[in-house]
């Protein structure tokens, strides 16, 4: 398994110049300025359109987590990146769980895009792909995605590595999750709107759903150990204890759950992993108690301005005021 921060899929802040063409000597490039493991780089060589795909994944990841955190003590910054995700904790399992799903999701977006040499529109036996592309519609491509992501992330099974398995469980959730909102949306072709005829074809659920879905899974992570399966020989991971008759059994995380196996730090300060909440901006109702830590706030007041009492004007343009207003700001003491 190579998903450990050394890839771009991962260690975010490795980013180098976008560039919109994907052929030739310009593409290898592309993919050799992604951190990648030197075989993900020959799987990248080979496929035009990847290196571009990857860094939309790249940064519809960093976008997802920075949205769903914004009001966290640890708000997904990149700083600590590297050092969170060499240990086991809830944040490193969102990291891997957001970051395969914006991969399994950009994949699959590109290739109904036509910006993949190698796959097209979904092409599910039990859809009229072939009709839905004559009406301009293009299912977005699941299957290839997903049995491309397996290869290119290289996962197998691993003794009784615990860490190991704990990211592969992640990585899975997160490609699960994008799978979870795959729906069949169809469109209408009949005489007056009727749906005598009609073209169906797969299609993604908007990323925020899919971020929104991991964070619920986040809030409710469930902390894992090794324990070895006598049955089949070999280590599986087990949860908390529950009750069978009159003896506890240890659970096994269900699929969706994200798992970790070490407690999180408080990123109240500074550390290797966060800058820390000094400084960050909160709801004096909702959350400065929190993100503050204990240390209090500060309260300041200041003058933004907006526009206001637009009107459209004949035929093409729309007349606004600028109007200006007092806004208190909360930001979290040293």
């Amino acid at each position: 398994f190579s998903l450990t921060g050394k890839e771009a899929l991962t260690h975010f802040p490795s980013l180098g110049p976008s560039t919109s063409s994907a052929q030739g000597k310009v593409h290898v490039k592309q993919c050799d300025l992604l951190k990648l493991s030197r075989k993900q780089k020959r799987l990248c060589r080979r496929e035009p359109g990847l290196a571009e795909t990857l860094r939309d994944a790249i940064r519809l990841g960093i976008m997802e987590c920075q949205y769903q955190f914004r009001s966290e003590r640890w708000n997904c910054s990149l700083e600590g990146r590297t050092s969170l995700l060499k240990r086991g904790f809830k944040e490193t399992a969102f990291l891997y769980a957001v970051s395969s799903a914006a991969l399994t999701h950009s994949l699959a977006r590109a290739c109904s895009a036509g910006r993949m040499e190698r796959c097209t529109c979904d092409d599910s036996p039990d859809l009229e792909n072939r009709k839905a592309w004559q009406w301009g519609v293009c299912g977005d491509n699941l299957k290839y995605s997903t049995k491309f992501l397996k290869k290119f992330l290289g996962q197998k099974r691993i003794g009784k590595d615990l860490r190991a398995k704990v990211d592969i469980h992640n990585t899975n959730v997160g490609i699960k999750a994008v799978k979870n909102g795959l729906k069949t949306t169809c469109k209408c072709h009949g005489v007056s709107g009727s749906c005598a005829v009609r073209t169906c074809w797969k299609q993604l659920s908007p990323f925020h759903e899919i971020g929104r879905l991991l964070k619920l899974r986040y809030d409710d992570a469930v902390k894992v150990f090794s324990t070895t399966n006598d049955a089949v020989g070999h280590s599986e991971l087990a949860g908390p204890q529950r009750h069978s008759h009159s003896h506890k059994h240890p659970a096994s995380p269900r699929s969706t759950d994200l798992v970790y196996v070490e407690d999180s730090p408080s990123f109240c300060r500074p550390s290797k992993y966060s800058l820390g909440t000094a400084g960050r901006t909160c709801s004096r109702e909702g959350n400065c108690d929190s993100m503050c830590c204990g240390r209090g706030y500060n309260t300041q007041s200041r003058l933004v301005t907006f526009s206001c009492h637009c009107q459209v004007q004949w035929c093409c343009y729309v007349e606004c005021q600028q109007c200006m207003q007092e806004e208190v700001v909360y930001s979290c003491k040293q």
